[in-house]
């Protein structure tokens, strides 16, 4: 058996990305691994959540800059 054939051995467990990317493998299969999906739909809610969140924060933060600016 060739060992360049073999794939690394990978655990179950999701372990968190650092750089924020997802990364999706397909595999067919009988049925949908639901607990994979549920997981990875969450995860894109809560970056796309996070990203909000920081765009309306900057948004504000300018706003309190021009409003100090013009107070002057």
């Amino acid at each position: 058996m060739s060992t360049s054939n073999k794939r690394p051995n990978r655990s179950r467990q999701a372990r968190p990305r650092r750089d924020g990317r997802i990364i999706v493998r397909g595999v067919e299969r009988d049925r949908p691994d639901l607990r994979k999906l549920s997981r990875a739909v969450i995860a894109m809610a809560q970056a796309e959540a996070e990203r909000e969140a920081q765009i309306q924060h900057e948004q504000k933060d300018v706003k309190r800059t021009s409003e100090d600016t013009s107070d002057e």
